[in-house]
């Protein structure tokens, strides 16, 4: 065990509290990574709140890359020294998603609770969504991490982690949008912002975003939205049908307010597709008529992490980066210290950032 520094959760809404804590030595089949950096999902901090329940203390962050430390007996592709990101889809590679290919699916548990962290006494200390990296080096399991360039900026890296593969993913891998399609992206955050430029790579016509706010409905523009609607309008999704001339053919929702679900099947053209991407807190509900998407041909799905496949996705989206067709870097809001990650999550929950990142390390 060794000792590192790390954002702890000790009460659920508390500030986090940055403090040792130890970190044991990779073991089989994982990896250890020196976190450069880490950005902040609206999930950690839903986390955070206690939405979804879970072990405390704990140790969160989940959108990370870095270089790699230690390498645990088994691994193979991966050595010491390579720039990697870290995420949280830890796939067995054995169980039933993992054989139809679909890692983010994968049904074999895993207990934080047991991982290789622990507290400066010795103390249980969980590490969440299996990552735990709002800290200086996390011990995953191999199938977490995936290489990047030697010289990609590992802030603009830790952003393929989570927010935009779950963005450009559910555009592309859940909703499977064809060229020349319309789209309508509900909430202009991380996630959204993603969806919306998936939108624009795989060709869709037109793209409307649906925000609360005009600023975000600007920003919206600039990462390729064709028209902006407000949600605090009446019946806003006459205003996006009145901007496509028709109903979309998918819906991404992003965020995870109830009323935003109910409302997303209104925007959708017949056959249109609904994809939920955004989580509201657990027991949250919404209403639909199941008979409108029977009679219509519509269908209704999840997406996890984008259904994002690492070796499949991730060179992909890495080569559009480098081409200039994947903004990363224009989604980063601001940069902070670790010692800085209450002001930063602050400024996430205000609504006004893209992703802040938390850097621990330049580029290197």
């Amino acid at each position: 065990m060794r000792l590192i520094k790390a954002a702890v959760c000790h009460a659920f809404g508390a500030p986090l509290k940055i403090e040792g804590v130890q970190l044991r030595a990779p073991e089989m089949g994982e990896v250890e990574v020196e976190i450069h950096a880490v950005a902040i999902c609206h999930s950690d901090i839903s986390y955070m709140d206690g939405a979804w329940g879970g072990s405390l203390p704990a140790v969160y962050g989940h959108e990370a890359a870095g270089r790699v430390t230690a390498c645990g007996a088994g691994v193979t592709g991966i050595r010491p020294g390579d720039a990697v990101i870290v995420t949280l889809i830890r796939a067995c590679g054995q169980c039933a998603s993992c054989g139809i290919g679909r890692p983010t699916g994968c049904q074999t548990p895993y207990d934080g609770d047991s991982g290789p962290l622990k507290t400066i006494d010795g103390d249980m200390l969980h590490q969440a969504m299996a990552c735990g990296a709002f800290a200086e080096s996390v011990v995953v399991d191999q199938s977490q991490v995936a290489p990047i360039p030697e010289d990609m900026p590992m802030d603009a890296a830790s952003l393929l982690s989570c927010g935009v593969i779950t963005g450009v993913g559910a555009v592309v891998n859940a909703a499977r949008l064809r060229a020349g399609e319309d789209v309508v992206v509900i909430g202009a955050g991380g996630v959204g912002l993603n969806a919306i430029q998936g939108a624009r790579i795989a060709g869709a016509r037109r793209i409307v975003a649906v925000d609360m706010s005009e600023e975000k409905l600007g920003m919206a523009r600039d990462f390729g939205a064709t028209d902006g609607v407000l949600a605090t309008q009446d019946k806003p999704w006459r205003a996006a049908k009145a901007a496509l001339g028709r109903g979309a053919d998918a819906v991404i929702v992003s965020v995870g307010a109830p009323a935003a679900y109910d409302q997303a099947p209104r925007y959708l053209a017949g056959g249109g597709r609904l994809v939920m991407t955004g989580m509201p807190p657990s027991g949250a509900e919404s209403r639909y008529e199941p008979g409108n998407f029977a009679a219509a041909g519509q269908a209704m799905v999840g997406s996890k992490m984008g259904d994002t496949v690492l070796k499949r996705d991730i060179p992909w989206m890495i080569d559009l980066y480098g081409q200039g067709r994947l903004l990363l870097d224009e989604l980063i809001s601001g940069r902070w210290r670790l010692d800085q990650v209450n002001e930063a999550i602050a400024d996430t929950r205000s609504g006004r950032a893209r992703r802040n990142v938390i850097v621990l390390k330049a580029n290197g």
